[in-house]
């Protein structure tokens, strides 16, 4: 019984972490177009020796931002650049996709573990 309730456990923060970087993903994916705005990184971390995961600290991704060249723009310098952002869209979509594919499986195998623990509960009741 504690193997099931330690998977549901398991699966549970699995599905906990990748909701929290589906949501990054989405702010990254919210602000492409936002001039300045760095990508945010978000890694993942085991809890403390205890097997669960959790999001690590979110980091902002430095690589340098692009110049785009609009001198009607009010941020734009006397060359008539400004500052973009580092946001891929691929990427941050590739990165949405991975993060529901996780998500669907740690979803299953809560599910399963579920499914385990009330199929033994049917049989202590018998």
């Amino acid at each position: 019984m504690d193997n099931l309730t330690t998977t549901l456990s398991f699966a549970a923060s699995g599905m906990e972490a990748q909701a929290d970087r589906l949501r990054h993903v989405s702010e990254n994916i919210a602000n492409a177009d936002t001039p300045g705005y760095h990508r945010k990184v978000v890694s993942f971390e085991s809890a403390m020796g205890s097997g669960l995961v959790e999001t690590g600290p979110v980091r902002l991704d430095r690589t340098e931002l692009p110049r785009v060249y609009d001198p009607g723009n009010p941020l734009a310098d006397e060359a008539g650049y400004y500052d973009g952002s580092n946001v891929d869209l691929v990427i941050e979509i590739a990165d949405a996709r991975e993060a529901q594919r996780s998500y669907e499986a740690n979803l299953r195998l809560f599910d399963q573990a579920r499914q385990m623990t009330q199929s033994l509960f049917e049989l202590l009741r018998r």
